[in-house]
C-alpha cells in the first residue's frame, strides 16, 4: 500500500512537470531586457524565447514574432529547442508508461509486467529531466555571460526570464518523479533476489526409501 500511494505521487510530481516542461518550451520568457543604465525605457518590456520575441508596449499593445530562420539562430538556442522537445515527448512516453506500470491501476497485466513498465516509465522521466535540465543551464550560463560582458551595452543585456525558472523546476520534479518509481520496482526486484521462492529438498535416506519401496512394487 505504501508503495502504491509512493508511485502515485511520484506520478502527480510527473504530471506538474510534464505541464511545466510544455509551458516552458512554448513561452516567450527565456530572457527579458534589463532594467541598467541610465536610459532606462520602462514603456517597453522585449522578451525572447525559443520560438518567438515579443514585445510588451506601456499602451497595451502586445506584439510578437516568429524565428522562421533555424539556421540564423545561436548554436545554444537550437539546441534548446531540440532537447526540449526531447524532453516533452519522452516526459509524456512515461505519462502514459507509468499509467499501465503503477500498483493502484489494473492495467498492465501481471506484477512483473506493471513493474518492467513502471521501471522504463521511471527511465523515461530521468531523461526527460535530464534533457530539460541541459538547454535551461546553457541558456542561462549564455545570459549571465552576455550580462558580465563589459563590451556589449547595456541596453542589449537581458536577464533570466520565468521560462527558465520554470524548465529549472520541471526538470527537478521529472528527475524525482524517475528516481521514485526506478527504486520503487528495484527494491521490489532485489527482495526477489534476496528471498527466492522456498524449494523442497528430499534428504537422502527418503530419496533411498522412496527408490525401495518403488522397488518392492514391480517384484
Amino acid at each position: 500500500m505504501a508503495s502504491a500511494s509512493l508511485q502515485f505521487f511520484a506520478f502527480i510530481l510527473a504530471l506538474f512537470g510534464v505541464f511545466g516542461d510544455i509551458a516552458a518550451t512554448l513561452l516567450p520568457h527565456w530572457k527579458v531586457n534589463a532594467d541598467v543604465g541610465s536610459n532606462i525605457i520602462t514603456a517597453i518590456t522585449q522578451m525572447q524565447g525559443l520560438w518567438m520575441d515579443c514585445t510588451w508596449y506601456s499602451t497595451g499593445m502586445f506584439s510578437c514574432t516568429l524565428k522562421y530562420s533555424i539556421l540564423s539562430l545561436p548554436v545554444y538556442i537550437q539546441a534548446a529547442r531540440t532537447t526540449m522537445v526531447l524532453s516533452c515527448i519522452l516526459s509524456a512516453f512515461g505519462i502514459c508508461i507509468t499509467t499501465v506500470g503503477m500498483k493502484c491501476t489494473r492495467l498492465g497485466g501481471d506484477t512483473d509486467s506493471k513493474n518492467n513498465a513502471c521501471f522504463a516509465g521511471g527511465i523515461c522521466f530521468i531523461l526527460a529531466g535530464i534533457f530539460g535540465l541541459v538547454p535551461t543551464c546553457w541558456y542561462t550560463r549564455e545570459i549571465i555571460s552576455n550580462f558580465l560582458d563589459q563590451t556589449i551595452p547595456e541596453s542589449s543585456k537581458h536577464e533570466p526570464g520565468g521560462a527558465v525558472y520554470t524548465g529549472f523546476i520541471s526538470a527537478g520534479l521529472l528527475l524525482i518523479a524517475g528516481v521514485i518509481f526506478c527504486s520503487s520496482c528495484f527494491k521490489r526486484q532485489q527482495g526477489a533476489w534476496i528471498y527466492p521462492p522456498k524449494q523442497h529438498h528430499f534428504s537422502s535416506t527418503e530419496q533411498e526409501s522412496n527408490a525401495g519401496y518403488s522397488l518392492k512394487d514391480y517384484v
